[in-house]
């Protein structure tokens, strides 16, 4: 569904939502939305660009966001509900996914990896399901998964750099980024990312053309730190 109020002014449109994230594209809201706790995202206007440009980039990003949000959801991927578009005010309304991201809960004081070890898989199976779609998140890190309160269900979250494709180097470059964020942020735990990577070959139909590209990555990945 998509609303376009014409007389509100972003600010006041705005009014009474908590702030909880803000990153180098979007804001992210706590809000309600019909007497329902709902998260909204919202884009920045990007004073460099002419409005023109502006307005049209950030309606393709929306429409992009949304469809992915929707396809995953068709896949068997869990992902926020889409609630409502406003174009207006550049923002989506979504569900509020009650959980922490797997960011959190491996920066946790107390750690139970034999429970881990089950939601690496399902992050896993989650990803080859996205990617055997024909989709990309383009953003997999621990922040944009978020483990789910009352089932452990993981949930994909922040779907704005995502993009439609079924080449290989995409989803290779998708799990290089993933790869990244478990080593860097949560290595004190050991190599997490393996678990993932066996689950996403266990659940791929492609995963063989998929682990080639992303040994590739990997290896350019590897050059580029070492020279710097």
């Amino acid at each position: 569904m998509e609303a376009s109020p014409d007389n509100t002014a972003a600010d006041d449109f705005f009014e009474g939502c908590q702030l909880i994230s803000q990153g180098a594209e979007a804001r992210v809201w706590q809000t309600e939305l019909l007497g329902r706790q709902a998260i909204l995202k919202q884009r920045f206007n990007k004073k460099y660009r002419h409005p023109t440009l502006d307005t049209k980039l950030t309606n393709t990003r929306l429409k992009q966001e949304v469809r992915s949000l929707l396809k995953a959801r068709k896949l068997g991927v869990m992902a926020p509900t889409v609630y409502l578009v406003d174009f207006k005010t550049r923002a989506i309304y979504m569900e509020h996914v009650a959980g922490k991201t797997m960011k959190e809960v491996l920066n946790a004081a107390e750690v139970d990896l034999a429970e881990v070890q089950g939601m690496l898989v399902k992050i896993g199976q989650a990803v080859a399901m996205l990617h055997d779609g024909g989709v990309v998140h383009g953003d997999l890190t621990t922040s944009n998964i978020i483990v789910r309160d009352n089932d452990q269900q993981v949930v994909l979250i922040d779907f704005g750099l995502s993009s439609n494709t079924s080449i290989a180097e995409d989803k290779g470059v998708d799990l290089y980024v993933l790869e990244r964020a478990f080593t860097s942020a949560h290595s004190i735990h050991g190599n997490l990312f393996d678990k993932v990577l066996e689950a996403y070959k266990g659940s791929s139909r492609h995963w063989s053309s998929t682990l080639n590209r992303f040994a590739e990555v990997r290896m350019r990945g590897r050059k580029r730190l070492m020279v710097g």
